[in-house]
């Protein structure tokens, strides 16, 4: 029987593979998704299923095959099709004037067009396909011979593993990257359990890339931007950016921000305007590529032993400041952890102004020689992080002093540990007051219950006057007590308990997030919230169940049962359920009415609505197929409208795109007709 079903299976297979390739597609190379990522999730899910029931039909190519690869005992070496060269560095005008000069003076043209593109500071890759297929994944490495990561680069959802066309052959460079957000999570997280923190999202991408287990390359949420061709069999292109094009269309990812010039002064008008907008881009870019768009030209031009005659890349300086430590201060994490803090005189940096840097442990602040009242150089890592490059020690006067690590817990005066073979100094004790007001503070952040009006001065308040010992106390306040607090009028008041109230609607992964648990980020907490039915369902899993799920590794495994085996930590989850906090999936509860409507819909929410908070409702239209949008367009399906909507509205008349208040959207949630 099951021999006969084999045809319409291997059909629905082969479906569900191209249907999920067309969305990477959309996503990561149009950045036009059109469906949410719960529903991804579900064809992504469908398939696996079938492939561990049809396990003849699985193909190397398939979705399910991005993670899963066996640890690995270490790296083989591969010699490259064609060497993988570094790029010759221009540092001023005049350095980019002087690479024209020679170009048109080996050419022989008074004019050469140039492509200007982005320079991605990542980790160069080499992408080899036989028969459109992905075969191999290369490091640059020495340029001759790279290291295979294969398995780790399949983890990269943006890296296709069959191409949407098929040349025989063709050899791909690109620059794998970790975004800024991923990568400021990660040291984040690394912080906490006392790892070595990553200085830049460069060595974040190669450390990733490198890693043994593809399950943690997985975790990291890496992306790829490709800009060239390698090695190629059955493509005839002409310029540099058909060949970008060409990339495109195939099925990569390429940088939107690059531009084609008639001459040199018009790519170093390129480089002056995104010297200054680089720091708005969600990744990290230390300059500007530029190449010869002829491709027989720079076939003419050739290269050196080391870098090619037809391109350059000019780098940013370094965006430094000089400032002073006016102190060191201790900051108590909500896992323990004591952090050194320097304040320092103000100074804009990479676009915003710093005060304050953290120093991570003593160690470093005593391999770096850091003192209290040192003028110091200072940089963002990544573009994000407030970090101390180094001591400008011809500036001491003596005075300067020397920063000693506290033996008690500045919050609650409980003895220090460090344990054995880590860097992090610990609070000793469970029940640090310290420990509880950074666990509310992560509780009530935007991007966990996101209650408006709890920063971390009210928090704190809250905390020190003990109205509040765990989360579930927040949703017990009174508007007496709070109106006790400083600089809390009737009004914020008001407002502060309207968003608690708010905040019982968001979704179930942010509250998973804001619980605080150990390794559990944004991403794995979504993936949580997917995989169960309601946090209790996850509450009683066990350990080998979680290491089914994609991107749940051991390390995250154990963390979510070590949380969930502490009574206090499961008794929270319970009186949040009773005060009427969402503990239920939307991706799990919403396959029926709205999916008929919402499906491919795209939506735009403007005002304030009182039964559902922005998250809540992004949640419940992405679960029924659609997408939220922040600018109505002609594109736009539906605008939903709340109180004292903003100029949406009005652009929604003018255009004519449907409008619903909040009773008309539940209604469509429902499957009803307006």
């Amino acid at each position: 029987m099951e021999e006969n079903l084999l045809p319409r299976v291997k059909v629905r297979i082969d479906a569900l593979r191209q249907e999920i390739e067309e969305h990477n597609y959309s996503y990561y190379v149009l950045d036009k998704p059109i469906i949410s990522d719960a529903k991804y999730d579900e064809l992504i899910a469908e398939l696996a299923s079938l492939e561990a029931r049809y396990p003849q039909l699985i193909s190397p190519d398939s979705p399910t095959r991005r993670v899963g690869g066996q640890t690995g005992e270490g790296f083989n070496a591969v010699p490259h099709l064609i060497p993988m060269l570094s790029l010759g560095n221009a540092f001023n005008q005049n350095d980019l004037r002087d690479f024209d000069r020679k170009v048109r003076q080996s050419t022989g043209s008074e004019q050469v067009r140039y492509m200007a593109e982005l320079k991605i500071d990542g980790l160069a890759v080499s992408l080899i396909y036989q028969e459109g297929r992905l075969i191999r994944g290369v490091t640059r490495g020495d340029g001759e011979n790279g290291e295979d990561i294969t398995a780790n680069i399949k983890t990269i959802r943006a890296v296709p593993l069959k191409l949407r066309k098929s040349p025989k052959l063709i050899e791909v460079r690109g620059e794998a990257f970790m975004p800024k957000e991923a990568f400021y999570q990660l040291n984040i997280l690394r912080e906490e359990t006392s790892e070595q923190l990553f200085a830049n999202p460069r060595n974040a991408a190669a450390g990733s890339l490198r890693q043994l287990d593809p399950m943690v390359t997985s975790s990291r949420q890496l992306s790829i931007f490709v800009y060239a061709l390698g090695a190629v069999d059955g493509v005839e292109l002409e310029t540099h950016h058909e060949v970008l094009d060409y990339l495109k269309e195939i099925g990569f990812r390429v940088n939107t921000h690059n531009q084609l010039f008639e001459d040199i002064e018009g790519v170093i008008e390129f480089c002056n305007k995104w010297e200054k907008k680089r720091f708005d881009l969600p990744y990290a870019t230390d300059g500007v590529v530029i190449k010869v768009d002829n491709l027989s030209w720079q076939n003419f031009l050739g290269a050196t032993m080391k870098s090619p005659r037809w391109a350059i890349a000019y780098k940013y300086p370094p965006e430094q400041a000089k400032t002073k430590i006016i102190d060191i201060i201790i900051r108590v994490g909500r896992t323990g952890v004591l952090t050194p803090t320097a304040l320092l005189e103000p100074v804009v940096l990479a676009g915003s102004r710093v005060s304050r840097a953290t120093l991570h442990n003593d160690d470093i602040i005593r391999d770096k020689d850091i003192r209290i009242g040192d003028t110091v150089l200072v940089h963002k890592a990544g573009d994000i992080i407030p970090e101390v490059l180094e001591v400008i020690k011809d500036c001491r006067r003596g005075d300067e002093g020397v920063f000693v690590m506290p033996s008690q817990c500045p919050e609650c005066s409980s003895p220090v540990v460090r344990e054995p073979e880590q860097v992090a100094v610990r609070c000793s004790n469970q029940h640090c007051p310290a420990r509880y007001r950074e666990k509310l503070i992560h509780f009530v952040s935007k991007n966990a219950m996101d209650i408006e009006g709890l920063g971390p001065s009210v928090v704190s308040q809250l905390a020190d006057k003990g109205l509040v010992k765990s989360p579930s106390d927040l949703y017990s306040l009174k508007e007496s007590q709070l109106l006790e607090l400083e600089r809390m009028g009737a009004k914020s008041v008001e407002n502060l308990l309207g968003a608690l109230e708010k905040s019982k609607n968001n979704s179930l992964n942010r509250l998973i997030f804001a619980l605080g648990i150990r390794h559990v980020g944004e991403r794995a907490a979504k993936l949580l919230a997917q995989s169960f039915e309601n946090i209790y369902e996850l509450m009683e899993t066990d350990y080998d169940q979680l290491l089914t799920i994609p991107e749940i590794g051991p390390k995250v495994a154990k963390s979510i049962i070590d949380y969930f085996s502490e009574s206090e930590n499961r008794g929270l989850v319970y009186r949040l359920g009773r005060l009427g906090l969402e503990t239920h999936s939307a991706s799990r509860k919403l396959n029926g009415p709205g999916v008929e409507f919402f499906s491919g819909k795209t939506v735009v929410i403007t005002g304030a609505l009182k039964g559902y908070s922005r998250e809540k409702i992004k949640d419940i239209i992405e679960a029924s197929g659609g997408k939220v949008s922040s600018s109505v367009s002609r594109k736009t399906d539906l605008v939903v409208l709340g109180d004292e909507p903003g100029s949406k509205y009005q652009k929604a008349l003018d255009l004519g795109v449907k409008i619903v208040d909040e009773e008309g959207l539940e209604a469509l949630l429902e499957g009803k007709s307006l």
